[in-house]
């Protein structure tokens, strides 16, 4: 797909999601799966993007992760805050699918995602959108696009300090278009509103829900 398709596909979405967010907050609630027996082990690649050690969305991946490997799933772990990930600057000296001109923790990244069943992205909403931390690594997606462009289940562990669904629309607008662009399945997600201090989400439903879609990918 070129970068004129790839605006196209973000202004339909958009404006899809603009619509959804008249449904209320129901919309943004933990989606499940449909896990069950007989379903094979999958490579499963978490991204986080938390900078506090034992933040909300952290939390939610530990959660998801613990579920996941008694499911008998192989899970690696980034937690892009306490890695080093240089910006993309778009030099485009990788061609899309080709070595970064920047050696760093992005070589972990490259490593697993490729040949990752499943990816899933664990965020705070900073500011009305996903951590820095974290949208630094998706901008370096870019290096390796032509070999990620392969269907993929992803996952999304989100949460926000209010409650209003309206504000969950950025973040949720932003993964479906890259789950779209890259031919990517929607698995699940787990979005938590109402948490701001750390641990605030352990007293909630959705560490639970995080553990079972987790159980049940």
């Amino acid at each position: 797909m070129n970068r004129r398709e790839f605006i196209k596909d973000m202004a339909i979405v958009a404006g899809g999601v603009a619509g959804a967010s008249l449904l209320g907050a129901s919309v943004f609630q933990a989606a499940g799966t449909s896990g069950g027996k007989g379903k094979k082990k999958m490579k499963i690649l978490v991204i986080t993007g938390s900078p506090r050690k034992n933040g909300n969305s952290a939390t939610l991946a530990d959660s998801f992760i613990k579920g996941a490997k008694e499911a008998g799933h192989t899970v690696e772990r980034f937690d892009a805050a306490f890695k080093k990930v240089h910006p993309c600057i778009a030099c485009n000296s990788c061609g899309m699918n080709g070595p970064c001109v920047f050696k760093d923790d992005f070589e972990f990244v490259r490593k697993h995602i490729v040949e990752a069943d499943c990816v899933v992205f664990a965020t705070p909403m900073y500011y009305f959108g996903i951590s820095a931390q974290l949208k630094a690594v998706i901008d370096r997606f870019y290096a390796i696009n032509g070999s990620i462009h392969v269907p993929k289940k992803a996952v999304l562990l989100m949460t926000y300090a209010n409650t209003a669904a309206s504000e969950a629309v950025p973040i949720k607008s932003h993964y479906d278009v890259l789950l779209k662009y890259l031919g990517w399945t929607d698995a699940g997600q787990v979005i938590a509103p109402g948490v701001w201090p750390v641990g605030a989400v352990k007293g909630t439903k959705y560490p639970e829900q995080a553990y079972q879609l987790g159980r049940k990918i």
